[in-house]
């Protein structure tokens, strides 16, 4: 009775807005003692260490947070500092981001039960992970209405973001698992985050990536608008709809970006390559910058003919790679180059470039990132 009657005697004087206290009121035992306490959040652009949002303890040893003039939704989770401690399940696996809806003054009481760099199974943002410190999961379980499916989505943000005012590019990219994680890819991480902090540190301005998940069993379906009998696909378009009408308009909400095509990439390997390259085609007013890895042409020969019907459809930066060790990968690649020549893209439009070595693996789209990444975006 005396927290609440201190509580109405704090805030009865300013009622006019409503405002939220958020009291962390019980920690795991395995929380260090000398830990900080952020929300991170959509009132906070997800900074995982913003100081206006940094909890104080009490002396009864409850974390307490003033937050004025909220309204509408609130999504956030409570961090240590960075997006390897967020908070997690009792066994430190992901969970949803914390969401609500704010009417009226209220008093939100949080009780976290465990943090995901306490996780004993090892999956994204613990220990082990290799996602360097600029690396959030963003959503760990977005709607995707067109699908009736859900997607975990992470976002890469340049170093210098929460010390400038400045708008940023943005790179949609597939098969999320892989981008920049090891221990949650397949076979092996494209390493963005590590190439890109390496340009910023050579001087260079990058961009922000927003990586997502792939479906798993559903992800051949996702990643091709045609039908292979023998091995599915046509949802591409349900899947670029919820790119393109859903996530990317949170995305710019969100965050501080230049939402134009000439500042808005789609990049991807293999069925990840195909949906780009139908991505930019379908959508040219939205995706101006195009990065398609070892394409899996093979897979429908309709997208050569697609490509030849929509013919050229204004101004883009497309990069074609492949490797020669991909058999039947690299010949329909350098295919849809001689297709986009012919339909009128020109030497500073498109590229192409089939290294001897280059295999259908991850290690090569990695090594091969920071020159498409350059090539892409102008760096060169």
């Amino acid at each position: 009775m005396k927290s609440c009657f201190f509580i109405l005697l704090l805030f009865g004087t300013t009622a006019l807005n409503a405002q939220t206290f958020f009291i962390i009121d019980s920690l795991p035992t395995l929380t260090p003692e000398d830990a900080s306490f952020y929300l991170a959040g959509n009132i906070g652009r997800w900074n995982p260490e913003n100081e206006q949002f940094k909890f104080t303890r009490q002396t009864n040893g409850r974390y307490w947070l003033f937050v004025p003039d909220t309204n509408g939704i609130i999504e956030y989770k409570i961090t240590r500092g960075s997006w390897q401690t967020v908070e997690g399940a009792f066994d430190g696996s992901v969970i949803p981001n914390r969401r609500i809806v704010i009417g009226e003054s209220d008093t939100i009481y949080i009780r976290i039960a465990g943090w995901e760099d306490q996780y004993i199974g090892g999956e994204a943002h613990t220990e082990s992970s290799s996602a360097n410190t600029q690396v959030m999961i963003w959503d760990t379980s977005m709607l995707m209405p067109q699908l009736n499916r859900h997607r975990r989505i992470w976002v890469y943000l340049p170093n210098d973001y929460y010390t400038s005012k400045k708008a940023y590019k943005v790179l949609y990219m597939h098969d999320g698992q892989n981008v920049f994680d090891a221990s949650t890819s397949f076979t092996g991480e494209w390493q963005v985050d590590e190439t890109l902090a390496a340009l910023e540190s050579e001087g260079y301005e990058t961009c922000i990536v927003v990586a997502v998940d792939n479906g798993g069993a559903t992800r051949i379906n996702e990643y091709s608008p045609f039908i292979n009998e023998a091995y599915g696909g046509g949802e591409g378009d349900a899947y670029l709809n919820f790119l393109v009408n859903t996530l990317k308009p949170k995305i710019d909400s969100s965050f501080r970006t230049l939402p134009g095509p000439e500042n808005t990439g789609i990049m991807g390997s293999s069925m990840g390559g195909l949906i780009s390259h139908y991505g930019y085609f379908e959508y040219p007013d939205v995706f101006g910058i195009v990065g398609i890895f070892s394409p899996a042409y093979w897979f429908a020969d309709e997208f050569f003919s697609y490509t030849l019907e929509k013919g050229k459809i204004g101004t883009a930066k497309i990069y074609l790679l492949s490797g020669k060790l991909e058999e039947g990968f690299w010949q329909s690649t350098v295919s849809m180059y001689d297709t986009l020549v012919h339909i009128g893209y020109s030497g500073e439009e498109v590229y192409s470039i089939i290294p001897d070595d280059g295999e259908h693996s991850e290690w090569f789209w990695a090594r091969e990132f920071r020159s498409a990444f350059m090539w892409l975006f102008d760096l060169e």
